[in-house]
């Protein structure tokens, strides 16, 4: 395995709305837009593909469901300061799932794009000292 992108798409219902979200908030930057169909941004080794309702990628399955924004499955963004993070981000006015919750591993708070689609922010807890 090499220092690959790794690629995540994301159904989106507005790809403009998408890619300012990603580039205004989380500090990805355009790949290429063809919107309404598609859009792409990145973030380090992180490709985010936003597939609109118009793109390959949004075409009924054979079964007749259709793919969509929203679920459980994310993007997992590991931040210095969680609580700094979300409050930027709840003073710029994007909704939030829940508040932070911290567990064995560290803190996460999830929030939402403008299509609905979750993104995690974690902070990974401090290494304790040897006993």
């Amino acid at each position: 395995m090499t220092d690959e992108t790794v690629n995540v798409r994301y159904m989106v219902d507005d790809v403009d709305a998408a890619v300012s979200f990603y580039t205004t908030h989380l500090g990805f930057t355009l790949m290429s837009n063809s919107a309404p169909a598609f859009a792409d941004v990145i973030r380090g080794r992180l490709r985010l593909l936003l597939s609109g309702p118009t793109s390959s990628a949004g075409r009924a399955m054979p079964d007749g469901r259709e793919p969509g924004p929203g679920g459980w499955n994310r993007i997992h963004l590991i931040v210095d300061d969680i609580a700094a993070e979300a409050q930027r981000l709840r003073a710029a006015g994007l909704p939030f799932r829940n508040d932070i919750i911290t567990g064995p591993g560290g803190s996460q708070v999830l929030f939402e794009d403008p299509s609905g689609n979750p993104i995690e922010l974690f902070q990974p807890r401090a290494p304790q000292p040897p006993v």
